[in-house]
This record gives C-alpha cells, sequence and structure tokens, in this order.
C-alpha cells in the first residue's frame, strides 16, 4: 500500500489524528486500527516543527476570519435606505430603545440584541423605518447593520473549525470556508438588519461547542469539556431566543446527547453513579441552563417594553394593564356591566382582537348587503358597542332611571355606537366559512328587527349572576337561530379590509373562537375599582405570549409584489428574494446563491448518500478495508452523518409548514449542506490519492482537486450575473442601475 498522503494547501497528515481532548473521528476507527495507523505515520515532529504548524493553523484561521469580515463589511453602508425585512427589526429595535411594548411572531433575543447595537452606536430610536426604500438620511443605522454583519462573518470561521474539528483536515475547513465566504446568499443575507444572521450565528456556535464537548469525551468532567457542554447550552438557548427554528439545532443536539448516553450506559467500565453523573451534567447544562436563559430574555423583554404600543390588541385585558400608557393601566373603571354602558368586547382566542364593525357593506353575493361585522386587533372607536334592552330604546343612562345591571341569561341588544346600527344575524351563509352564518350592522338609530336579539351568559355561572368586566366569560346566543357568536379568524378579503371574519356558529360546543369578555367599561352612574388586582404573574404572560407568537407564525402572509417560495426551489437556488428596488431607487439588491456553490452542495448530498450507503454495507458485512480506508470511512460517516443530519433538520420539517415561506428559510440548512460538501470532497480526494501507487502523485491529485473546488467557489459567471439583470429589468423601472448581489462584495 502506498503510504499516507499529504494534506496538500495545509500539509496536514492522511492519517487520523487526535485533537487537544481527543478525536472523536479516531476513536471511532477502534484501538488496533489507530495502533496501526499510528505505526505508519511519520515520526513525531520536532518541538520547532510543532510550534511553526500551531502558528500555521493561526494564520490560516485568521487569513478565512480576516476574509470574511471584509467581504460582510465591504459596502455595507449601501444602500443607505430601508431594505426589505429591516422596515420591521430596524422598527422593533427602536421600539427596544423607546421602550415601546410591540408584538412579533418571534422571540425577542435577535430584536433586543438589533436595539441594543443600535442603542450602543448611538441610534437614537426616531427613525421609523416606514417601508422599504425610506432614505435613513442623518439617523445612525450602521451599528445595528454592523452588528448583524459581525454575526454574519463569523458563520465562516465557526464552520471552519467545526470542520476542522470532525475531519481533522485542513483541506476540508478551507474548502468549507471558501464556499460559505463566497456565496453571495450567505454574504447579502449578512449585511443587513434582520434576524437571519443573528439566529445562524446561535446554531453554528451550538454546532461547533457540540463537536468540541463530544471531542472531549476521553476527559470528562474535565474544565475544557465542562466549558464547551455549558457553551452548546448557552447557544442552544441564543437560537431558540431568536427563532422558532432554533428547535431543529436543539434537536440535533439531543440526538447527540442520547446517542452518546446510551453509549456510555453500555460501557460496562463505567459504574451507574458515573452514568448518572453524565446524565446530571447534561441535564443541568443542556436543558435546565437553556430554559433559565431562554425564560430570563422574555423577563428582560416585558421589564424593557413597558409602554404601550402598537401590540397591546394582540393580547388579554388583564395583559395589558400591566403597560403604561394603555387605558387599562392604573385604570379604575365600574365592576358590573350595567344597561347604557359603552363597551368593548374581545375575543378570548389569541390574536383575535374586538369586535368591531364600520360603515363599509357586504360586497354583492356575499350574504345580505348590509353592514361588515369583524374583529380587530387595535384599539378602534368603530370597537364601541351600547349594551341595551332589547324590547325599549330608552335612554338608560338618564338620571331618571335606576341602574340596572346586566345579568347572565339576560336578552340584550348591542348598537354599535359610532353607526347606530344592531348586531344581527340570519341564516345567510357566513363569508368565508360554510354552514356558519352572517353577522352583520342592521337598523336605523337602533331600530331593527328581532334578529338583533341576543342571549348573554356567563361561563360556568348560574342564572342572575352580574356580569364582571374583564372576568366574566361570556357568550352571545342568537335568539332567533340559535347560533353563538364567535370568529374563525379567517383573514378577510381586500373588500373586508384584511380584519377577521366574525360568525354565527350553530355548534355550540364551548371553544375560545366563541368566548368574549368586557374590556373597556364607560358608565357615568357606576362606582369605579381599579384593576391593578387583574395583572397577571409572570408565569401567565410567557405562556400567553407564546400562543399569541404560534397563532401570528400560523397567519403570517406575503407582502405586496413579493415572492414566495416552496421549500424545493430552495437547493436548486430556483428563485431569490429581491431586497430593494421596489421603490425610486439607485441601487437594486437581490438575494440568490452563487450556483457554483449551492449546485455543488446539492451534488454533494447526493454522492454522500451514495458513498456513504456503499461504505456502510461493506463495513456492516465485514470487508476488511486498509487502516487508512477504514479512518476516512469512519470520518465520512461519524462526520459526514452528524452534518447530514443537520442539513435535513433544518430543511425538511419546512415541508410540514403551513405558513407562507421564503428562499432565506433555507440559508441554516444551506451552511450544513457547505460543511458536508468539505468533509465528502476531501475525503473522496484522499481516497482517489490512496489508491495511486505513486506517493507524488496521490499528493498533486489532492492538491489539484481541492484548489480547483476553491477556485470555482470563487467563479463568478456573466451569464448568470445577464439573468439576475434581465430579472431585475423586468420588475424594475429599467432606467435604474441594475446591482445584483452576486458581485455585491466587489468593488465597482
Amino acid at each position: 500500500m502506498p503510504p499516507a498522503v499529504g494534506g496538500g494547501l495545509a500539509g496536514s497528515e492522511l492519517r487520523v489524528r487526535r485533537g487537544r481532548c481527543g478525536s472523536q473521528a479516531a476513536r471511532a476507527v477502534g484501538p488496533d486500527v489507530a495502533v496501526e495507523a499510528a505505526a505508519r505515520s511519520h515520526k513525531r515532529p520536532a518541538p520547532g516543527s510543532r510550534h511553526f504548524e500551531a502558528a500555521g493553523r493561526w494564520a490560516l484561521l485568521a487569513l478565512v476570519t480576516l476574509l470574511s469580515f471584509a467581504t460582510r463589511f465591504h459596502r455595507l453602508d449601501e444602500p443607505p435606505h430601508i431594505c426589505w425585512d429591516e422596515t420591521h427589526f430596524g422598527k422593533m429595535g427602536s421600539y427596544y430603545i423607546n421602550r415601546t411594548f410591540f408584538f412579533d411572531v418571534h422571540p425577542p433575543l435577535g430584536k433586543m440584541l438589533i436595539g441594543l447595537a443600535g442603542y450602543l452606536s448611538g441610534y437614537d430610536g426616531t427613525f421609523s423605518f416606514q417601508k422599504p426604500g425610506d432614505k435613513y438620511e442623518h439617523h445612525n443605522y450602521m451599528g445595528m447593520r454592523g452588528f448583524c454583519a459581525s454575526l454574519g462573518s463569523l458563520l465562516v470561521p465557526f464552520a471552519y473549525l467545526t470542520v476542522l474539528e470532525l475531519s481533522k483536515s485542513l483541506p476540508a475547513a478551507l474548502l468549507t470556508a471558501a464556499l460559505l465566504t463566497f456565496d453571495t446568499g450567505c454574504l447579502t443575507l449578512s449585511q443587513y438588519i434582520l434576524l437571519d444572521p443573528i439566529l445562524m450565528f446561535f446554531i453554528m456556535a451550538a454546532m461547533l461547542s457540540m463537536v468540541k464537548y463530544n471531542s472531549c469525551a476521553d476527559r470528562p468532567f474535565s474544565a475544557p469539556w465542562w466549558f464547551w457542554l455549558s457553551l452548546t447550552g448557552i447557544n442552544l438557548a441564543g437560537a431558540l431566543g431568536v427563532k422558532f427554528v432554533g428547535l431543529f439545532i436543539i434537536v440535533q443536539v439531543g440526538w447527540n446527547t442520547i446517542s452518546d448516553l446510551w453509549h456510555l450506559f453500555g460501557d460496562l467500565s463505567l459504574s451507574l453513579v458515573t452514568v448518572g453523573k453524565h446524565l446530571t451534567a447534561r441535564i443541568l447544562c443542556l436543558i435546565v441552563l437553556p430554559l433559565a436563559l431562554y425564560t430570563a430574555t422574555y423577563a428582560v423583554h416585558f421589564m424593557v417594553l413597558n409602554k404601550s404600543g402598537p401590540g397591546d390588541g394582540f393580547f388579554s385585558s388583564a395583559f395589558q394593564a400591566r403597560l403604561s400608557g394603555n387605558n387599562l393601566h392604573n385604570a379604575s373603571i365600574p365592576e358590573h356591566l350595567a344597561y347604557g354602558s359603552v363597551i368593548t368586547v374581545k375575543n378570548l382566542r389569541m390574536a383575535i382582537g374586538y369586535l368591531h364593525s364600520h360603515r363599509h357593506l357586504y360586497p354583492e353575493g356575499v350574504g345580505a348587503r348590509q353592514q361588515q361585522v369583524t374583529t380587530y386587533l387595535h384599539k378602534d372607536y368603530n370597537n364601541l358597542w351600547i349594551i341595551k334592552k332589547h324590547n325599549t330604546n330608552s335612554d338608560p343612562l338618564d338620571p331618571s332611571f335606576p341602574v340596572e345591571f346586566v345579568r347572565h341569561g339576560d336578552i340584550i341588544r348591542l348598537e354599535h355606537k359610532e353607526t347606530s346600527r344592531n348586531l344581527h344575524s340570519h341564516y345567510h351563509e357566513a363569508p368565508l366559512t360554510r354552514k356558519h352564518y352572517q353577522v352583520t350592522g342592521y337598523g336605523i338609530n337602533g331600530t331593527g328587527d328581532s334578529n338583533d336579539f341576543w342571549r348573554i351568559e356567563v361561563v360556568n355561572r348560574k342564572f342572575g349572576n352580574r356580569i364582571k368586566v374583564l372576568r366574566s366569560r361570556i357568550r352571545f346566543i342568537h335568539l332567533v337561530t340559535g347560533c353563538v357568536l364567535g370568529s374563525s379568524g379567517k383573514v378577510l378579503p381586500k373588500w373586508g379590509w384584511e380584519q377577521l371574519e366574525v360568525t354565527c356558529t350553530p355548534y355550540l360546543k364551548e371553544t375560545l373562537n366563541s368566548i368574549w369578555n368586557v374590556e373597556d367599561h364607560i358608565n357615568p352612574k357606576l362606582p369605579n375599582i381599579s384593576l391593578d388586582v387583574l395583572q397577571p404573574s409572570f408565569p401567565e404572560i410567557l405562556l400567553e405570549s407564546h400562543m399569541v407568537m404560534i397563532r401570528g407564525n400560523n397567519g403570517l402572509k406575503p407582502k405586496d409584489n413579493e415572492f414566495t417560495s416552496k421549500p424545493w426551489h430552495w437547493p436548486i437556488n430556483y428563485q431569490g428574494l429581491r431586497f430593494s428596488g421596489i421603490n425610486d431607487t439607485d441601487f437594486r439588491v437581490y438575494l440568490l446563491g452563487n450556483p457554483v456553490v449551492w449546485w455543488l452542495n446539492l451534488l454533494s448530498i447526493a454522492l454522500y448518500l451514495l458513498s456513504g450507503s456503499i461504505i456502510a454495507v461493506a463495513m456492516q458485512r465485514g470487508a476488511r478495508l486498509p487502516p487508512e480506508v477504514e479512518g476516512l470511512s469512519q470520518v465520512l460517516l461519524r462526520g459526514g452523518g452528524q452534518l447530514l443530519l443537520g442539513w435535513m433538520l433544518h430543511y425538511f420539517p419546512f415541508f410540514l409548514m403551513g405558513r407562507i415561506l421564503y428562499f432565506h428559510h433555507y440559508f441554516p440548512a444551506m451552511l450544513f449542506s457547505s460543511m458536508l460538501t468539505g468533509v465528502l470532497w476531501d475525503t473522496l480526494l484522499r481516497l482517489c490519492a490512496w489508491s495511486l501507487a505513486s506517493s507524488s502523485l496521490a499528493r498533486g491529485i489532492h492538491a489539484v482537486g481541492i484548489v480547483s473546488l476553491l477556485l470555482g467557489a470563487a467563479y463568478r459567471d456573466p451569464e448568470h450575473l445577464e439573468m439576475h439583470q434581465l430579472l431585475l429589468s423586468t420588475t424594475l423601472k429599467p432606467k435604474q442601475e441594475a446591482q445584483s448581489c452576486f458581485f455585491h462584495f466587489l468593488p465597482k
């Protein structure tokens, strides 16, 4: 057999070598093979040579990091206007600086870090971030872009170190770094005020920490072992704290941990006490620590955002009572509902909102052409209703009439304050939900018909009980049809102002969709009570916020002029995403990956499945492989298997999601496919080189292969740029300059 082939560019050895804490790949080969491979290896280098090799490794890491930062920070200030979702996440950073409460479908950590970066860099939170294309002018936005670019730049060295730890091969690590450095998709996504670079930073940091603590398995409970294990837990909390898709890296670390514990449990040289210590350490560092940090981010979030803002209406009345500036904060309102009171009625299902009406009518062909009734998430005068008796038009607020409280089981009429039309239902079908009845506003100045009558019921209460503001859970039963007032949660078309559908359901089962509470309550004839006693506890706030976020995620809809995509589009780089250029701007940004990198990644996944299956079958059948081949095979199966699992976990779940999807959702998976590409091609080239008889020729083949892949990753395709320009010219004004992100990191 020929001797071990050199490492080509970096001069690394083909044989499997241990890291400072021991190599996972080396342990996988087995002791006999490791000894045999060591016997074939060269003599231990002199101390001076080892120092020189270590310095070279640090220099390569510094070079990779420097190149990553240089490409991400090049022309970072361009364009000097809002690009794509900067309008959301920049605005949310401003909300943190101003301590204004808002609602978002993602956990708060990423936005908090953006706000902190803006605050520390001198941004005062006064820019409105109204829409893409708005000029930043004198506002300091570079701190927030620079923060995101910094985290995006660290993805490259993190991937480099992860592949180096899994494969112990500098060429594989360098190839991975080149793929990510010269991928224009990763580059572009890192340059703007977005959550994606922050999310990918924590995902890659968690992956690196996991492989590092795996490599310390031969020194359990040592300081490095505890450090990397704890850092893994911290990064898991960070990933989940930015977006819920951080759950995917948690699943990967969890699978690795279960596999590790199962292996330890089968090691009869370890006592059950020692196995118990391993289990306890992982519970503390990978479950308790992440949960504590994740919960702490919400504690900070609620503590900072203590002022009323645009997100109030998404949450319950009790939640809103804790926000300074909200009309319920430190408020005093009448405790019991009485006739003549002006009220708002809020649905108890999260993110449904208030019972609402306006002067617009249902269009032709949608039930009766009467006034629309919807639910609306925000505070509005059109949310106000007057509660009246069903059989009289007299004014209950007349001082000559005594106060009469509304009780469980009463027949009432709800009159819309702004339009004086009654809440009404009939046997016409609802606009969107089949077999439900339409709800409208009907009548003139409060005078309608018997279809305006509703029986008010308090859930789990006896007839005759008074109805308490905020605390009583009530239902409205239509007297004529017997149906229950509720909201389907479905979004109406533009004729309904994209508010939510209100229906009267004939199904009487109690659900949150059909349960309401009275929030605002105005009645000058009644005494007021303080609402401080109704403020919820922190666990209640935490649970409610998650319910609202989950529902908001499922209800996301695409913006105008925006390209959505399907998961199968992503690996083939089928369609990108326009970041800038929809307005009258002179700078265009289009998110699309480097086709050489993305198609190479796709080819690598197919090749890995083929070669990995062949090797796994051969080893399972007991085929005798030379030590060098067996060592490389174990690197490919173990290290490559971890990366393939990461790609699958961050890609395939999107096929099951019902929410709107965009191209940028694939980029965490793309990181794993790029790392797999580095490991696969380095291993395949080494196996090809090993099969040759000539040692010098083998080294040359490996070196030429790696260099060719490195140059291919940096290749610029003029036809690809021309295609981008054509795409942009068909969607934007032709006189504007077409600036593709495919060359975004290059000077003009």
